[in-house]
């Protein structure tokens, strides 16, 4: 894969200097990168920036050949370029859609660029450029930004309402919800919690929570139906646990959004409670826990129900309810 990307790249460089094409022969590079793995991104962008300046420098005409001058022409790989004012410029100038997953995915990252200038060329142009964007692509992308964002140190509010206006666009809010739904592997739980930030999944969460392939995502579905709310991860800010020590650690900053959705709490027990995944019924467990006061005798079914199950941190639950039951029943007979 490496070999490919660094042939594609040097092909390509070679295709701007050649002084015998209008448009430069990106082609292969797009073939090449289509098959590259997101979750290595940042190595792929830093080879790839390597090699194409070099391969640049190399294919360049000597500077006695005055009739056969370098192209100006500024391309998708400029988006990396370590020239600040060249990244600002290709943002400014790109127009159309983004060839695959990847160079979207450069263009998403300008967002945390460390120039100001480009964060803002980025702002203005994401839209334009997703808009054009197959939504496959578009979706691909958003899925790896906002599982990572979080880590990015120089993105702000601002800009993550950009992210969050491409979302929202229907054709993408519609491929969101169904990569949610049938995706068996991927930072899927991450991005629902991420999504949560919009309204695109409110009215598919019961959809999600009974059918959706992972289990995580299933239960942070019916966690949400329960509590009537969405919470995700905003950010990690240091706390001190003994300053005589230096010693510390990053705590996470939860932020959370009502969803506009209302669900029986006996039917999502009841559905919740029959999941396949274990990690449901536990949180379908602690939800009784919370509750057995307040849906009367049917409690104690399910938690019998969940004091036999496999699993024992869901039996544990069960068990527990049943105790906190018999303490209920003893201070009523007394």
């Amino acid at each position: 894969m490496e070999d490919k990307i660094i042939s594609a790249v040097k092909d390509f460089a070679n295709s701007i200097n050649s002084g015998g094409k209008v448009v430069a022969d990106i082609s292969p590079l797009i073939d090449a990168t289509f098959q590259l793995p997101l979750s290595s991104f940042d190595y792929w962008e830093r080879l790839i920036r390597s090699e194409f300046s070099l391969a640049l420098r190399e294919s360049t005409p000597p500077k006695w050949k005055v009739w056969s001058k370098s192209s100006g022409l500024l391309t998708w790989l400029d988006l990396i370029s370590w020239d600040g004012y060249k990244r600002e410029k290709t943002l400014r100038t790109l127009s159309g859609a983004a060839p695959n997953t990847f160079f979207f995915s450069l263009a998403i990252r300008r967002l945390n660029d460390w120039v100001p200038q480009v964060r803002e060329a980025a702002r203005d142009k994401l839209p334009e450029i997703a808009k054009s964007t197959n939504p496959e692509f578009v979706v691909e992308a958003l899925c790896i930004a906002l599982s990572n964002w979080n880590s990015w140190g120089r993105i702000e509010d601002v800009d993550k309402e950009v992210l969050l206006q491409i979302i929202c666009a229907e054709k993408v809010a519609e491929s969101l919800r169904l990569k949610l739904i049938t995706s068996t592997s991927g930072p899927m739980p991450s991005l629902f919690s991420q999504l949560g930030r919009t309204s695109i999944l409110d009215e598919s969460i019961e959809n999600i929570a009974s059918e959706a392939a992972q289990p995580a995502v299933r239960a942070k579905a019916f966690r949400s139906l329960f509590e009537g709310k969405v919470a995700w991860i905003e950010g990690r800010k240091w706390e001190w646990t003994d300053i005589r020590y230096c010693e510390g650690k990053l705590k996470p900053i939860i932020s959370e959004r009502e969803i506009g959705v209302q669900s029986s709490l006996l039917t999502l027990l009841k559905l919740s409670s029959e999941d396949r995944s274990s990690i449901v019924r536990r949180i379908s467990a602690e939800i009784l826990i919370r509750n057995l006061s307040n849906i009367g005798g049917i409690a104690r079914v399910y938690a019998e129900k969940f004091a036999s199950d496999k699993s024992q941190a869901v039996s544990e639950r069960g068990r527990f309810a049943l105790k906190k039951l018999d303490e209920m029943d003893r201070a009523k007979a007394t």
